[in-house]
């Protein structure tokens, strides 16, 4: 199944640990063999690339994204405290 994410990506799991994008949507999807230049926690991404239902992990993170393509999106995370609770937004300025 073929799937186009926006999120953040981030270092998870236990031991060597694992390539992860937290998305927009709430879901986790653990990446395949993302490239170097993609291996950046932090990193505002929007990527395209296929489910692998085929594929496993100890992991255990979410669903496993082999990807096709991936664009960075420039900006920057804030936190503001909003009715005692902190909120974060992403900023494109």
């Amino acid at each position: 199944m073929s799937v186009t994410v926006n999120g953040v990506v981030q270092r998870k799991g236990f031991g060597t640990g694992t390539w992860a994008i937290d998305a927009e949507d709430g879901k986790t999807y653990e990446l395949h063999n993302p490239p170097a230049d993609l291996q950046q926690a932090g990193l505002k991404v929007k990527v395209e690339g296929d489910i692998r239902d085929d594929v496993m992990s100890f992991a255990m993170v979410g669903q496993i994204l082999e990807l096709k393509r991936f664009d960075r999106l420039y900006g920057r995370f804030e936190t503001r405290n909003f009715s005692n609770r902190l909120l974060r937004t992403w900023i494109t300025a």
